[in-house]
């Protein structure tokens, strides 16, 4: 309703009565409600660490350093730990722990080398501190490091394969040349799909290599398909398919060898309660012998035949116990490394089907920078979990961590009681 009133001009003004200030008020107040809520839109539909309060990302920065400084101290002590631990006491100095002294090295290596990096990446909110060529160098020794460790841990599943499966031929095919080449093949391969196409720049796109010069605090890893299809196969794929066909064999073998040494110890205890019945019947008749034989001179040739049965039975005893003793060893050593590939499976998995999902189908299988920093860590925390096991499942480990735990902590405080010569 408009309020017409008569000026002293003659001229009309037309004023809006309060009905009409009240409707300009609420389109008002509808428009700046309608922009704050699409503000809010706009910042719920892109997340970021800026859109939190400061003290919750303040919290989030913490937990997460906690996390990745737990995984890494835990991955450099575990690892020096093993390495000391084979150094100090001769009977774990064997073939097997060649290799467990090479995965052990390899793993302290992407602690230091690998994780301590992406650490600082995560902490600093993705900013690369480091320039250009510390980037490449990061990135080679990341797949170098990781694929070193993966590829110890398929020549493990090898050599337990020919000590489980072969063991008369283990010594001749196991020789000290062959486990030479063996980890010198873990540790040279590795270094063709990470510091060559690296630093050559055959990983990636044309596009990424020119955002990278132009953003040096940036430090991408993205791969192009053929780098994606060769290095996952090399680093996992084949790898993690020799130990699963490895482990199998060495399972069903293990049945084998379980089910064959069950009938022998069957037949030993048959033939010794046998062997005992048949004794009782002898030994009687043998007294009426050695009676007789007294008078005739023939009682040292008597008692020299009855001897010889026990003395057999006691050589053929001690044979079986010895084969026991060594088949229930090898089977432990197969037992904890089964294990360990287990582990590694479960923690490399996701992030090579990621990896491999992601390079095939690119933008179409976008995933959050979150999801891909937690499957890296889930993967890194493979290096920290080896020792754990080590020190859960097998028993000559755990003996030797104890031991020199016991010795290094007094040298710690600046109290040895140790002489150099005793921890050779």
């Amino acid at each position: 309703m408009l309020n017409v009133t008569a000026m002293s001009t003659g001229l009309l003004r037309v004023e809006p009565t309060s009905s009409s200030v009240l409707i300009n008020n609420t389109i008002t107040a509808s428009s700046t409600t309608i922009t704050a809520i699409a503000n809010v839109s706009s910042s719920a539909e892109n997340p970021t660490v800026e859109n939190l309060p400061e003290n919750v990302n303040v919290l989030l920065v913490v937990i997460k350093g906690i996390i990745m400084g737990t995984i890494i101290t835990t991955a450099v002590l575990g690892n020096m730990l093993v390495i000391a631990s084979v150094r100090r006491h001769r009977r774990l100095r064997v073939v097997t722990n060649c290799y467990v002294v090479s995965l052990a090295a390899a793993d302290l290596l992407v602690a230091m080398c690998a994780m301590t990096f992406n650490a600082s990446v995560e902490l600093s909110g993705g900013k690369w501190l480091f320039g250009p060529i510390m980037c490449d160098l990061w990135n080679s020794l990341d797949v170098y490091f990781s694929t070193a460790s993966i590829l110890h841990l398929c020549c493990i599943s090898v050599d337990r394969y020919y000590a489980i499966v072969s063991p008369l031929e283990y010594t001749v095919i196991m020789k000290q040349s062959t486990v030479g080449c063996m980890l010198g093949s873990a540790w040279v391969l590795p270094a063709l799909i990470s510091f060559i196409p690296i630093f050559m720049g055959w990983y990636t796109t044309k596009e990424h290599l020119e955002y990278m010069v132009k953003h040096p605090e940036s430090c991408e890893f993205r791969v192009n398909l053929p780098y994606a299809l060769i290095s996952s196969c090399v680093s996992f794929w084949i790898p993690g398919l020799v130990m699963i066909i490895m482990y199998y064999k060495i399972y069903k073998e293990a049945i084998r060898q379980r089910k064959a040494l069950s009938r022998t110890s069957s037949n030993i205890v048959l033939n010794s309660v046998h062997h005992h019945r048949s004794s009782t019947r002898h030994h009687h008749h043998q007294q009426m012998l050695l009676q007789a034989a007294a008078d005739t001179g023939e009682l040292a040739l008597h008692t020299a035949h009855f001897a010889v049965p026990t003395e057999l039975h006691a050589v053929n005893g001690t044979s079986i116990r010895q084969q026991t003793k060594s088949w229930r060893a090898e089977h432990k050593a197969a037992r904890t490394l089964g294990i360990i590939m287990g582990a590694f499976l479960l923690c490399w998995l996701p992030f090579f089907l990621w990896y491999l999902t992601t390079s095939l189908c690119g933008e179409a299988c976008y995933t959050p920078d979150t999801v891909v920093s937690v499957l890296f860590w889930i993967g890194y925390f493979n290096s920290a979990l080896n020792p754990l096991i080590y020190a859960y499942f097998n028993r000559d480990f755990r003996d030797a961590f104890k031991d020199t735990l016991k010795s290094a902590l007094p040298c710690c405080a600046g109290h040895c009681w140790k002489t150099p010569s005793q921890f050779v």
